[in-house]
């Protein structure tokens, strides 16, 4: 799944893009904000924005990298508002988090219900940067670099963050098993 690279004024590019990046954003979403309604509600955001945006000069946009970004940076903005605060999310339940894939892998099949929901609750415990840097490194198959361009972090700092996040991921399943 490669960048759409278009100019803005491209027939039906926003139902194109839509089409496109909807499952995607919506999961990217639910990871970051811990609740189905509010990353439906924040993808929602997402796309508004999307149709809003027309560079004037008629410029390509890489549409991926630009859509994850307004993901995340709508997703931050929740979190920092003060009625998220004293909110109490939720859990997102495993099974509402679709897979992209229509068919699950055989290590998907493999896996329990318990070791998903202990597998969440450890995603969640990880920092909020920790989560973002794994989500998109592992769950959107970033490059490091193409990670600390998004979240304007250095590349070393990227690798940092997924050497704790896999290293504290790997020593709470390691103790378990």
């Amino acid at each position: 799944m490669g960048d759409f690279e278009t100019k803005p004024e491209k027939p039906n590019l926003y139902a194109e893009l839509y089409r496109a990046h909807q499952a995607r954003i919506v999961q990217l979403c639910r990871l970051w904000l811990n609740d189905s309604h509010e990353a439906e509600d924040a993808a929602q955001e997402v796309f508004l924005k999307l149709l809003r945006a027309s560079p004037a000069d008629g410029r390509a946009v890489a549409w991926r990298a630009w859509l994850t970004r307004v993901a995340l940076n709508t997703c931050r903005d929740r979190q920092r508002s003060s009625w998220w605060k004293w909110r109490r999310a939720k859990p997102v339940a495993v099974e509402e988090v679709p897979l992209l894939s229509p068919e699950p892998t055989p290590e998907e099949q493999t896996v329990s219900r318990e070791d998903r929901e202990h597998i969440w609750r450890l995603f969640r415990g990880l920092s909020v940067r920790q989560q973002e840097v794994f989500a998109l490194r592992y769950v959107e198959e970033w490059s490091v670099e193409e990670v600390a361009q998004m979240l304007g972090i250095t590349p070393g700092s990227v690798k940092q963050h997924l050497f704790r996040a896999v290293r504290h991921l790997r020593k709470a399943l390691g103790g378990q098993r």
